[in-house]
C-alpha cells in the first residue's frame, strides 16, 4: 500500500498536481484497496497499477484527463494508460503509439 500511495504522489507531483483535494484521491484509491488487497493478497502486486488507475478516474470526474501524453502534442489531447491494466510492473503507455513513456512513479524522471 505504501509503494503504491508513494508511486502515484510522485507522478501527481511530478507534473505539478499534487493539491490536496488530488492527494486526497490518492486515499480513498488506497482505503478502497487496502479492502481488495485483504481479499486477495497475491493481488498485492499488483495495487500501484490500480491505484493509478483509480486515481485516473477520479481525476477525469473532477478535472479531466491525467496524465496527458506528452508524447503526442500535435494530436488531440489524451491520457496515457496504465499497462497491464492487471498485473506488476504498471507502466504509463501512450495508447496511441503503443510507446511505454515511464514506470508508474517515474513520470519524474522522463527527460
Amino acid at each position: 500500500m505504501h509503494t503504491a500511495r508513494a508511486l502515484i504522489l510522485a507522478d501527481l507531483t511530478a507534473l505539478d498536481v499534487a493539491g490536496p483535494e488530488n492527494v486526497s484521491l490518492v486515499e480513498e484509491a488506497v482505503t478502497h484497496r487496502r479492502w481488495w488487497a485483504g481479499q486477495w493478497p497475491r493481488g498485492a502486486a499488483f495495487l500501484p497499477g490500480l491505484v493509478a488507475q483509480d486515481v485516473q478516474d477520479g481525476l477525469l470526474e473532477r478535472s479531466g484527463r491525467w496524465p496527458l501524453c506528452p508524447l503526442c502534442p500535435d494530436a488531440e489531447p489524451h491520457a496515457l494508460a496504465v499497462e497491464p491494466e492487471l498485473g506488476e510492473d504498471p507502466h504509463w503507455v501512450c495508447g496511441r503509439t503503443a510507446t511505454v513513456v515511464a514506470p508508474v512513479g517515474g513520470l519524474g524522471d522522463r527527460a
